[in-house]
C-alpha cells in the first residue's frame, strides 16, 4: 500500500513529504491509521544530526501519536482491529528481565530504536527499492504505519485521539519525572528547568504529588504564564534570577531540580541549587559534544546529592498510561492544555519552526 509521510532523508535537511511503500503487518505488528502526532524537539534533534552518530537515514519522522488499527498481524494479542490506540516510543515488552522488575521503561525492544527497524530488524516504509526507518519503531508522522504490538496501548473510543496523542512522550515524560523519577513528596520544593511540553507536565505531576514550591525557569514568558497554569508557584527567565529566590526558601535550596531542556551548562546550574540530598533528573537530550557533565565529584559525595537520567518519565507505561487517561477523565489531569495549535502534514516545517521559537508548547499534525 502507500502512505504519504514526513521523512528526514540526510542531516540538516528540512522535512520532506514523499510517498512511500509500506508493507503489510508481519508476526505480532499491527497496521495503524495515525490520526494525530505530537511535535517533539526529540524528533527536531533527529533532523539536525544532534544525537550523535546512532540514528539511520532515511527516516520516517514522529515517536508521539495516536491512531486506529487497520489490520492485525498473526500473534497478536489483545488488540483488534478498528482498537483505538496510543503508540509510546519506548516499548514494553513484558517479558524480558528489565519488564519483570518493574522497569519497562528500558525494556530489551527499545534498545535500537534510532535504527528505525521493527523488532527482529524489520523494515516496513520503502521507496525506489530503499528501505527508510521509522523514528522510534513508530513512523508517526506518516499517516499510516507498521509497528510493534509492543509499542500499542489500547485506549477508549471516546476521547478524542488528538487529544491522547501527546500521551506517547511529552506527558509521561514530564509527568513521570516529577512522581517517579523524583519521587517528590507532600511540601518538597521542585525546580523544573524548561518549560516546554515535557517541564509543564513535570510541574503538573509535581502539583499532584504535594509538592509546596513548583518554580519554573524558562526565558520565554508566554511559557512561564503557561507553566502557572500546570501548577508552577513561581516562574523566573533564568537559573541565575531564581537562585536568591531558590536559596532563601526555609530548607536551603530545593529538594529536586528537573531538567528538560538539553542545554549546555544547564545541568551544572541545577546542581548549584539543590539542597544537601537533593536529586537532580534529567529527562532532556542534547547533542553529545557539548550535553555534558565536567564537574568535581567531591561536593556530590559530601552533601549526599544524587543525578539521575529519566527515559519516558521511568513510566511503566503499561499502567501508569492509563493512570493517565484517568485522571484527564476526572479533570486532573491537562491535555488539551497543552496543545498551541493544530498543523497539517504539509505544515510540518511551520510546526517546528514554530516548536523552536517558542510560539508553540506542543503542535500536533492532524492527518
Amino acid at each position: 500500500m502507500k502512505t504519504s509521510a514526513a521523512v528526514i532523508e540526510a542531516v540538516g535537511e528540512p522535512w520532506k513529504i514523499v510517498e512511500l511503500d509500506l508493507q503489510r503487518p508481519g508476526e505480532g505488528e499491527v497496521l495503524i491509521e495515525f490520526v494525530a502526532a505530537g511535535l517533539c524537539h526529540s524528533d527536531e534533534n533527529l533532523r539536525a544530526g544532534k544525537l550523535g552518530g546512532t540514528a539511520r537515514y532515511p527516516m520516517v519522522g514522529g515517536h508521539e501519536g495516536a491512531g486506529i488499527v487497520r489490520e492485525v498481524g498473526r500473534g497478536v494479542r489483545g488488540i483488534r482491529e478498528g482498537d483505538h490506540v496510543v503508540c509510546v516510543f519506548r516499548p514494553a515488552c513484558g517479558r524480558c528481565e528489565y519488564c519483570a522488575s518493574g522497569k519497562g521503561y528500558i525494556c530489551n525492544e527499545s534498545a535500537d530504536s534510532l535504527s528505525g527497524s521493527l523488532p527482529g530488524g524489520h523494515f516496513r516504509f520503502s521507496r525506489n527499492n530503499e528501505y527508510y526507518g521509522a523514528n522510534c519503531m513508530l513512523g508517526t508522522f506518516s499517516r499510516f504505519s507498521v509497528v510493534s504490538e509492543v509499542s500499542c496501548l489500547v485506549v477508549e473510543k471516546d476521547i478524542p485521539l488528538a487529544s491522547l496523542a501527546v500521551l506517547g512522550c511529552a506527558v509521561p515524560t514530564g509527568w513521570g519525572a516529577a512522581v517517579n523519577a523524583a519521587e517528590t513528596k507532600p511540601g518538597d520544593v521542585v525546580v523544573v528547568i524548561g518549560a516546554g511540553g515535557v517541564g509543564l507536565n513535570a510541574c503538573q505531576g509535581a502539583r499532584h504529588a504535594g509538592a509546596a514550591e513548583i518554580i519554573a525557569i524558562d526565558p520565554v514568558a508566554s511559557k512561564l504564564e503557561a507553566a502557572e497554569l500546570f501548577g508552577a508557584t513561581s516562574g523566573f527567565a533564568s537559573v541565575d534570577e531564581a537562585t536568591d529566590h531558590i536559596k532563601n526558601l526555609r530548607q536551603g535550596g530545593a529538594d529536586t531540580v528537573i531538567l528538560s531542556a538539553g542545554i549546555p551548562g544547564l545541568a551544572e546550574a541545577g546542581l548549584g541549587i539543590l539542597r544537601k540530598g537533593g536529586n537532580l533528573v534529567i529527562a532532556a537530550l542534547g547533542h553529545p559534544s557539548n550535553f555534558r557533565l565536567d564537574m568535581p565529584i567531591a561536593p556530590l559525595v559530601l552533601q549526599n546529592q544524587s543525578i539521575r537520567g529519566s527515559v519516558i518519565g521511568s513510566s511503566n507505561v503499561r499502567s501508569d498510561l492509563y493512570r493517565l487517561v484517568d485522571l484527564y477523565r476526572s479533570g486532573d489531569l491537562m491535555l488539551d492544555e497543552l496543545v498551541s495549535r493544530h498543523y497539517s502534514l504539509t505544515d510540518i516545517n511551520v510546526g517546528f519552526e514554530d516548536l523552536q521559537s517558542g510560539r508553540n508548547l506542543r503542535g500536533v499534525v492532524i492527518h
